[in-house]
């Protein structure tokens, strides 16, 4: 098996909840040249979602406005970028803290940071209250080096 030496995907769609399955669909078939494990798959998949989720309701708070998803891949790594220009995150260490919700009138989990750490090998959040929010996510392919 070949690792794949690098490739680049965008994708750019609304704000809209029924759009956060698309994105996790579309990341997950560019991964799928990586040949991940079914577990691999689901847990960008997972973290996909919930970074997603988090600018739609957070970001834009259901409001109209764009969702950026980045992909690269380099080696058996795959890099994953969500980015809004809504609201901007206030206290990022606060904001990753388990069960921690800026909107617990909604029941939310304050989960969604946690889930990305527990999944992925990396997680970066950049944010400027009033900017936006940029999640840096990163996986490494480990069925890739065990197929070599």
């Amino acid at each position: 098996m070949k690792i794949v030496e690098k490739n680049y995907m965008k994708l750019e769609f609304l704000s809209k909840s029924n759009n956060e399955s698309f994105a996790r669909v579309v990341v997950a078939a560019f991964a799928s040249q990586l040949d991940p494990t079914l577990e691999e798959l689901s847990d960008i998949k997972t973290a996909v979602s919930e970074a997603v989720t988090n600018a739609i309701i957070h970001g834009y708070e259901y409001g109209e406005g764009i969702v950026i998803v980045e992909s690269r891949i380099e080696g058996n790594e795959i890099e994953i970028i969500i980015e809004d220009k809504g609201m901007g995150i206030v206290d990022i260490d606060k904001a990753r803290e388990p069960f921690y919700t800026s909107k617990p009138n909604l029941e939310r989990s304050g989960m969604g940071f946690t889930v990305m750490e527990t999944f992925m090998d990396s997680l970066e959040i950049e944010s400027i209250k009033g900017k936006g929010t940029i999640v840096r996510m990163t996986k490494r392919f480990k069925s890739l080096l065990d197929k070599e």
